[in-house]
């Protein structure tokens, strides 16, 4: 999941006061947690609100992605209930605006939803930009595409859309250190006392004030709002990079995403998304309850 948004054109080009040091933009005073799981709904819908604060405010803080395990511990016996599953993906999906493919549970159903938590943990050995890309890779191949994420060849197949090294890769999904990777991020999920997902937690890493722990699906000013609180400022939002920047950069989006990026109007973002499918920029991705673009290259 490309979260780290210093390469994404056009984040950096802000109308900021000369107040805000050179320092305020390497340093990065806030670290941010964001409590997930890879096979949760709503964590896939929180995918929109943090490419929108990452583009404005990027250049304020870190996002560092701990994978709870919550799914798995609070819902023991809901992965025996394929149905059940089903219509909690769809009715988050209409819900949110982020399509979720509820069939993929009655189709083919995920029997180790924790492998891929680990495998998580074993891209993020390749870095945590790799991890993040990865991550965003198997959500897009469970809600989008409904496959096994707990499948090897599936994960294999991610980490290549990934850019991943496959054989260290292969090697790192089987090892000690991953699994390792992964207690460490359950143990994080207990001392903070996480009990819901999607979870987020600011810490101003530049003063001994204690962290905002926010559980649930908020609007995106909520998340404005507590960033300014941890920050003890008001800044200007960065500026939007270009509609086609921004497409290259995530490779695949949701309608819902530029929607909320740009805020416009889901008619807006399909007219502007149809331009760019007309000139062979992206192509349309049919998926249920919703649309996705991804990225042509030249």
């Amino acid at each position: 999941m490309r979260w780290n948004q210093q390469e994404l054109p056009g984040s950096y080009n802000t109308n900021t006061s000369s107040k805000y040091s050179y320092v305020d933009f390497v340093q990065k005073p806030v670290e941010i947690y964001v409590f997930i799981d890879p096979l949760c709904p709503e964590c896939w819908s929180l995918e929109p609100y943090l490419k929108k604060l990452s583009i404005e405010y990027g250049r304020f803080f870190t996002l560092q992605p701990i994978v709870s395990g919550q799914l798995n511990s609070l819902n023991k016996d809901i992965f025996d209930k394929p149905k059940q599953l089903k219509q909690i993906w769809e009715k988050t999906a209409s819900r949110t605006g982020m399509p979720c493919d509820g069939d993929l549970w009655t189709e083919n159903n995920i029997s180790s939803p924790w492998v891929a938590s680990i495998a998580v943990k074993a891209a993020e050995l390749q870095g945590k930009k790799a991890g993040k890309t990865f991550l965003r890779k198997i959500q897009e191949n469970a809600f989008l595409n409904k496959q096994d994420i707990s499948d090897v060849s599936v994960l294999k197949k991610c980490a290549e859309e990934a850019s991943l090294d496959i054989d260290e890769f292969a090697g790192d999904l089987n090892s000690s250190s991953a699994r390792k990777a992964f207690q460490s991020d359950l143990k994080l999920t207990r001392e903070m006392e996480v009990d819901y997902i999607p979870t987020i937690v600011f810490f101003n890493q530049r003063t001994d004030e204690q962290g905002i722990k926010v559980s649930g699906l908020y609007p995106y000013d909520i998340y404005v709002q507590i960033l300014k609180q941890i920050l003890q400022k008001d800044p200007v939002p960065s500026s939007k990079p270009p509609l086609e920047s921004f497409v290259e950069y995530y490779q695949v989006v949701g309608s819902k995403e530029v929607s909320v990026v740009y805020d416009w109007s889901p008619a807006k973002t399909d007219k502007e998304m149809k331009k760019l499918k007309l000139q062979q920029t992206v192509e349309k991705i049919p998926v249920k309850c919703g649309t996705f673009w991804k990225y042509v290259a030249e």
